[in-house]
């Protein structure tokens, strides 16, 4: 919900358990309490899809056993051994920082990583913008990084069990090559199409792909996006880095972005929901301003957590 920076405040001193999203600067005047925070403009809300830099948007989290970490590059792996049994926890990264890149790259593999609930999202700024960084924020020290992440890890009673749930609209075309990639990484040059080593730049423009549209990894029978970030000089970037030894797909095509999202939506009755957030290529290829999400509203992203890395994907967390 929105908040002015004196209500959020308000809300703060009261000493509730706050998950906050907005403006940097904001961000940067909020008193020490019970919340964490990352920087974003983009959001889902009650409404429609917004674009505001002048109000926070404030969840407030009923829940009585939690606690906060801060962590760098070197720590990032202990994420799952710090988050409670039973409960879940929220992951806050700095776009384009060595946590992001980091977590994007090696998440998977981290110790019980998938025997615990990790959702979360990276956070980012007006793309419209000029100089403005990505930071994440631990209310409880006060401080803001934009190099490390923060985690807001939540247990629950024991009559209670956290999902973590995805919506994508996206599938891999039946008529698709198989793509492979020789090594991990946020860029390509190079590539295996149905086995034959390409330039993937080149392939790209010879059969007129849609880079709106993203890969499909095959991840055990789970369809992963990968988004295309940019194309340059014979190289592609991605907004997530593609694996060796995964199958990828060229995404079918979606010939109405923002009616698929709602036909998704339409499918699913939000219960007790502890967390949403969904991808800003959504927002704008799908051109979601002013259009509801029914319900499932949090934070338009520049990265999504659901374990690990997604991306063109609305992640949400219900409590059952």
């Amino acid at each position: 919900m929105f908040k002015t920076i004196e209500e959020t405040i308000e809300l703060i001193n009261t000493g509730k358990l706050l998950h906050i999203s907005g403006n940097g600067q904001l961000l940067k005047k909020l008193p020490k309490g019970n919340w964490i925070a990352g920087s974003t403009e983009y959001f889902m809300l009650e409404g429609g899809g917004a674009v505001r830099n002048d109000v926070l948007d404030v969840d407030c989290l009923d829940f009585d056993e939690y606690s906060f970490k801060t962590y760098g590059t070197e720590t990032l792996d202990k994420i799952a051994g710090d988050a409670y049994d039973n409960g879940f926890s929220i992951l806050i990264l700095p776009f384009d920082s060595g946590v992001h890149i980091q977590y994007a790259q090696n998440a998977a593999n981290y110790e019980n990583i998938f025997t615990k609930n990790i959702v979360g999202w990276i956070s980012g700024f007006n793309l419209e913008s000029q100089g403005e960084s990505a930071i994440a924020v631990n209310g409880k020290t006060g401080e803001n990084f934009t190099d490390k992440a923060v985690a807001l890890h939540i247990g629950l009673p024991a009559d209670k069990i956290a999902n973590i749930n995805i919506i994508n609209i996206f599938e891999a075309d039946e008529k698709s090559p198989v793509i492979t990639f020789g090594k991990d990484g946020f860029s390509a040059e190079t590539c295996y199409i149905d086995g034959k080593e390409r330039n993937l730049a080149e392939y790209i423009a010879e059969n007129n792909i849609d880079t709106k549209l993203p890969l499909v990894g095959d991840y055990s029978g789970a369809g992963i996006n990968v988004s295309f970030k940019n194309i340059a000089n014979g190289k592609v970037d991605f907004y997530a880095p593609v694996f060796k030894g995964i199958n990828y797909g060229l995404a079918k095509n979606i010939t109405d972005y923002a009616a698929a999202f709602e036909a998704e939506i339409k499918k699913i009755s939000p219960a007790e929901t502890g967390f949403t957030c969904n991808c800003i290529l959504n927002f704008l290829y799908g051109e979601l301003t002013g259009k509801d999400f029914g319900g499932f509203y949090g934070p338009i992203t520049f990265g999504e957590i659901a374990w690990q890395l997604v991306n063109q994907t609305l992640v949400y967390l219900n409590i059952d």
